[in-house]
């Protein structure tokens, strides 16, 4: 049975500048949205039930108000955000339930690198992500640049708006919607994330009664950071509604 513990979720900027996680719904995060500066992490908790996503945005300049605006992953003018996302961002989704579904999704493009690592849940568990940095290698056609550098990589459906690479009208379904040159050219630099919209059986992941670490710029390997953080959470357990310190011997 499902524990009615809440999930901690714990956000890590792995990246060498600061960035602004966005979340929504933010209820339990923050409002939906702050700074984190380079090597920072932030630990927020969901109810079960709670079903939303989790993005990074970049170069954002907001004023005492929490008003202004980012280079990428922009939720209109807010700090704060009330609603998803502008493309093209790299985007991690989660439903808990008693099966608790995620995945990191790269259908409405790239902007940082991310992965999801579930910490003490029961199933497969499986880490969800891309690590890699797609900027370095995006297609010229969807690339993205200010100052000379490319800041973000876009979808083939953003850029060319086509029924195929958008599996929508004759492509609506997943027998006719099939990987394409650029779905395949994510894919292959980040297996384990959502390359195109019916890109499940290798993308979306389950796991029950976990905690979750979302970490940004992090390598395939846990950063020294990451790997004492997690540590640290494994020694949490949550039964019967509580969460208990295990008692480890060595």
């Amino acid at each position: 049975m499902l524990s009615k513990c809440d999930r901690i979720f714990t956000i890590i900027n792995d990246c060498e500048e600061t960035i602004w996680p966005a979340i929504f719904p933010g209820e339990s995060f923050g409002g939906g949205g702050y700074a984190l500066r380079a090597k920072e992490s932030r630990v927020h908790t969901a109810p079960v039930g709670w079903s939303g996503r989790i993005w990074g945005r970049t170069k954002c300049n907001f004023d005492t108000n929490g008003n202004g605006t980012c280079l990428t992953g922009r939720c209109g003018s807010s700090l704060q955000c009330t609603g998803s996302g502008e493309t093209p961002s790299t985007l991690s989704e989660f439903t808990l339930t008693t099966t608790e579904f995620y995945d990191v999704s790269l259908v409405d493009g790239f902007n940082l690198p991310m992965s999801v690592r579930p910490v003490n849940g029961k199933g497969n568990c499986s880490v969800a992500g891309c690590v890699g940095d797609l900027r370095k290698n995006c297609p010229s056609e969807l690339s993205v640049k200010a100052g000379g550098k490319v800041v973000a990589c876009r979808s083939a459906c953003d850029v060319f708006n086509t029924d195929e690479y958008c599996c929508r009208g004759v492509y609506g379904n997943s027998a006719t919607c099939k990987p394409t040159y650029y779905s395949k050219k994510f894919k292959d630099a980040c297996p384990t994330s959502y390359s195109y919209a019916y890109d499940d059986p290798t993308s979306i992941f389950t796991c029950s009664a976990a905690d979750y670490l979302i970490t940004f710029c992090g390598s395939k390997y846990v950063s020294r950071f990451s790997y004492y953080l997690h540590v640290f959470m494994g020694l949490f357990t949550c039964q019967n509604g509580f969460r208990f310190i295990a008692i480890m011997c060595y």
